[in-house]
């Protein structure tokens, strides 16, 4: 369960944009799409090394 405290004379947005990160970062929205429909593990395996060549690629054009 997540709480978020709404600090004194904080506006109810930046209450409910904490709130988004935080649950952002727990991964569920992620984790409840992928269990939607199911992948074998070569085709997850394939993804993210696809994603990892994407992300060195990125990172070696910000250094150029």
């Amino acid at each position: 369960m997540i709480i978020i405290n709404v600090k004194d004379g904080e506006s109810l947005d930046k209450a409910l944009k904490r709130f988004k990160k935080k649950f952002e970062k727990t991964g569920v929205l992620r984790e409840l799409r992928s269990r939607q429909a199911f992948e074998k593990k070569s085709v997850t395996r394939r993804h993210e090394v696809k994603h990892a060549i994407y992300k060195q690629n990125m990172n070696l054009e910000t250094n150029v």
